[in-house]
């Protein structure tokens, strides 16, 4: 339902004599390289070449036989406030009111060429009403941002060779209020109470799930309807700007999960918005998704692909946006994607690539780095789609990282089997390193392994309990010393137990009990060495900055591996005993000689490790072994991973 309140607006007779367009605007928007169309269309508070205030309308309906904007200032009157078509062949519709101002609650009433009357929400607008309520709020970006220190040099946080520890959040279920468990914080409040955990437990960005409007809250987001309008559930833009402001000023980036791959159908979004498939094909073996029952972008389409662009550079531009997650990409990539024969129309060449999402998604990278060259932008992408993240002039698709899916699927399968019979998985467990380097990789433990059936990240290890939180500690270890950068979903840094469920607040009460503290401890302490030891991060995508030590003992399931930096001589040696037996002097080939400490012990009785006994430090014996002339004896504690470092005493972790 709409809101139809009496409005303060008392003209509502419309002029063209105001316009935001010139020619190369129009000759950009038909070309599809107008990236910046939210200055352009939508609604707009201004004042016209007479000095009169009120408000300009601009809409893209080119198979419309009338447009009308109806709401509160009209009385929702169908034909009291009719925008005039361009001249231009554009498509666009455009009208100055005066007397309208920020705060009106409006639709456009679309007169399709089938005599259909549509009331459409405004695809570019700001602000829409909460949901269940669907119109769209005559709304501006203005903010007087606090955060330039962060802006001026986020290059230096942002970078390929710097640490990315991103924590996931769904920002309706994080915590809810204390008072009301069904109502949501705000962006304000969770600015009080988000940040400065974010801040303590280490991580270096957080990524919010979609925060564009969308009607359907079980979507968790990702079927949007309002693009360019930060969800009205957790209050106005500027809320959320604050949000991102105090993030920034307290040196966390921020991600956004961006969804360019489909919409929904809600009749006031945008399918059919003019009465044809203006957004989304016609041919449904095109248009239409048959997991999400949603509609695909027709992405071969100029001002569909202005349109996608000018959203992408909306949220970096206006709201100080770090980084773009990019949702669903192998969706976009392939004309067959979880479709059966039959269902699928081939490319004009006959194959099953989408030839225009691939190019698309090529201009999108071209444009984003081109004008942010201090973001990044990261695909979700699950296939073996060659050049993800590999620059645009070599042919790749030009993001800046990708998702390492294959790494998340053999390492939650792995780490659910019995310890027992992990050693017939060895393969499994080493098999990422084989091409963990052929794309900028981001190892994910993201939402979508928790929901559903699958178990919490706790649930899904085995044996007791103390073993389920040695086994998750130490895949965490693995998780944080493995080449990529880290991404850890909400709830995951305390070892919540049930399934993540959107309609409530996460299981905070777990923190009054030791073994939760304990995997609090672990990821605090392994974002402070991930964001402290160079060699964990300088060389995340590149060989160099891996070699295998041992790999091979499938019978004891250990694994041991070197990591290194910048630094020529500073270098992390890593061993892992992936069963509960502890294995006592195991020897351990050292790449450079002298004395070494142990800097991190999952097993550590801070953590709720069992406290087993070790000499932290140790000195290299001239014995060559594993291909190295030194090597050290290790007591390797049940179910734990140890971090080596060379003595220094100015690097002491403890």
């Amino acid at each position: 339902m709409k809101s139809r309140k009496k409005s303060l607006a008392t003209t509502t007779a419309p002029t063209i004599a105001y316009s935001r367009f010139t020619d190369f605007d129009i000759h950009l928007f038909k070309a599809g390289k107008h990236y910046k169309l939210y200055d352009k269309l939508g609604s707009h508070v201004v004042k016209n070449e007479e000095g009169v205030s009120g408000t300009y309308f601009a809409v893209w309906a080119p198979n419309a036989l009338g447009v009308s904007v109806i709401g509160n200032f009209n009385g929702w009157n169908h034909t009291a406030s009719p925008l005039f078509s361009r001249w231009d062949s554009s498509g666009i519709w455009e009208g100055f009111f005066p007397g309208i101002s920020t705060g009106e609650v409006y639709k456009y009433l679309i007169k399709s060429n089938t005599g259909e009357s549509l009331e459409k929400a405004d695809p570019y607008a700001l602000r829409w009403e909460e949901p269940p309520h669907t119109a769209s709020i005559v709304w501006d970006t203005w903010y007087q941002w606090t955060d330039e220190n962060w802006m001026e040099n986020r290059f230096q946080n942002n970078g390929l060779n710097k640490p990315w520890s991103v924590y996931e959040v769904h920002l309706g279920s994080w915590k809810r209020s204390p008072d009301d468990p069904e109502k949501f914080l705000g962006y304000r409040s969770m600015a009080d109470e988000l940040v400065p955990y974010i801040k303590e437990m280490g991580f270096t960005h957080v990524e919010f799930m979609p925060l564009m409007e969308h009607p359907y809250y079980p979507s968790w987001g990702y079927q949007i309807t309002g693009f360019f309008a930060a969800s009205s559930r957790y209050g106005t833009p500027q809320d959320l700007m604050y949000l991102i402001e105090q993030l920034h000023n307290h040196g966390i980036g921020v991600v956004m999960d961006w969804v360019p791959s489909h919409f929904p159908g809600d009749m006031h979004g945008l399918y059919k918005f003019d009465g044809t498939n203006l957004f989304e094909h016609a041919n449904e073996k095109e248009g239409f998704h048959p997991d999400w029952k949603s509609y695909i972008f027709n992405y071969g389409r100029n001002e569909v692909r202005s349109f996608l662009i000018s959203n992408a550079i909306f949220w970096l531009d206006r709201y100080h946006v770090d980084a773009l997650r990019v949702d669903a990409v192998a969706s976009m990539l392939y004309r067959d994607y979880s479709r059966k024969e039959g269902e699928w129309i081939p490319n004009e060449f006959g194959g099953r690539e989408n030839l225009e999402a691939i190019s698309f998604l090529k201009e999108l990278n071209i444009a984003v780095y081109g004008q942010f060259p201090d973001v990044q932008t990261i695909a979700e992408e699950s296939t073996a789609f060659p050049g993800v993240s590999k620059p645009v002039f070599t042919g790749g698709l030009g993001f800046g990282m990708k998702w390492m899916m294959g790494w998340m699927n053999d390492t939650l399968s792995y780490f659910q089997q019995d310890p027992v019979h992990r050693r017939y998985y060895h393969g499994q467990i080493t098999f990422s390193t084989v091409y963990a380097f052929t794309e900028n990789f981001m190892l994910p433990l993201s939402h979508d392994e928790v929901v559903h059936g699958k178990k919490s990240l706790i649930y899904k290890m085995p044996g007791d309990e103390w073993q389920k939180f040695a086994n998750l500690r130490l895949m965490y270890s693995y998780m944080f010393t493995h080449p990529g950068t880290k991404l850890l979903f909400m709830g995951a840094e305390f070892g919540q137990t049930s399934e993540w469920n959107y309609e409530q607040s996460l299981d905070w009460h777990l923190l009054d009990f030791k073994p939760h503290q304990g995997i609090k401890q672990v990821i605090k302490d392994l974002n402070y060495l991930y964001t402290t030891e160079g060699a964990l991060y300088e060389k995340n995508f590149e060989w160099e900055g891996f070699r295998w030590i041992e790999s091979g003992d499938a019978e004891q399931s250990v694994l041991a591996y070197c990591r290194k930096g910048n630094i020529k001589d500073e270098k992390l040696i890593i061993v892992l005993n992936m069963t509960p037996i502890p294995r006592l002097n195991y020897r351990v080939g050292i790449p450079l000689h002298g004395d070494w400490e142990i800097i991190f012990n999952s097993d550590e009785v801070k953590y709720y490790g069992s406290g087993f006994e070790l000499n932290y430090a140790i000195s290299t014996q001239q014995i060559p072994w594993q291909g190295k002339e030194h090597s050290v004896l290790l007591n390797l504690p049940p179910l734990s991973a140890l971090i080596l470092k060379r003595f220094n005493r100015q690097s002491k972790f403890w």
